[in-house]
């Protein structure tokens, strides 16, 4: 179990998939996020997508700090069907999307309507052309302009290799976990 830290939504206990497919962001490094975040973009009613998603922890801590709309994104079944369990508890149904498939999949359609912030937390194992890919295809069609993109990558990884899109790049490391920031132009 992980909770989620603050807002609105804050306290409430999520459910996290069994087994190692997933990996869910530590509460010390959503907090961090947030505290970042909160300089980068104004989250009130902003469009956010959680790649990766898993138990759907960063995207759910978005939406209690006051996110207008989330699309969660999880290739893993039984990820996806803890998601949905999440967003049911936590009565989040209007607000939040869930896509079960594969990132690069949902990534070939673009939106109606681009977002404002994305996080992606792919496996680490990843192969660093796959997690290119999947940055260009966001810059290209996915992000509003100024919107804020975060990859969450295991420090032993190198820095992910920006589109030309993405600027401000800069991370943060917290112990195993490296937070890359960079913002879309």
């Amino acid at each position: 179990m992980t909770r989620i830290v603050a807002g609105s939504l804050g306290g409430r206990r999520l459910a996290v998939p069994a087994g190692q497919s997933t990996r869910p962001t530590s509460e010390r490094v959503r907090e961090a996020l947030f505290n970042t975040l909160g300089t980068l973009l104004e989250l009130p009613g902003a469009r956010m997508l959680d790649l990766y998603a898993g138990s759907g922890a960063v995207g759910f801590e978005a939406l209690s700090r006051g996110c207008g709309h989330a699309l969660f994104v999880e290739s893993d079944a039984r990820a996806a069907a803890v998601l949905r369990r999440n967003a049911a508890q936590l009565g989040v149904g209007g607000a939040a999307r869930i896509v079960a498939g594969p990132v690069s999949r949902t990534l070939e359609r673009p939106p109606a309507q681009r977002y404002d912030l994305a996080f992606a937390d792919p496996p680490y194992a990843l192969a660093q052309e796959t997690l290119t890919a999947v940055l260009a295809a966001l810059a290209a069609d996915w992000l509003a302009p100024d919107a804020v993109l975060v990859v969450e990558r295991s420090t032993r990884t190198p820095e992910p290799d920006w589109p030309e899109q993405i600027t401000d790049r800069r991370g943060r490391r917290y112990g195993e976990t490296t937070l890359w920031y960079g913002r879309r132009s």
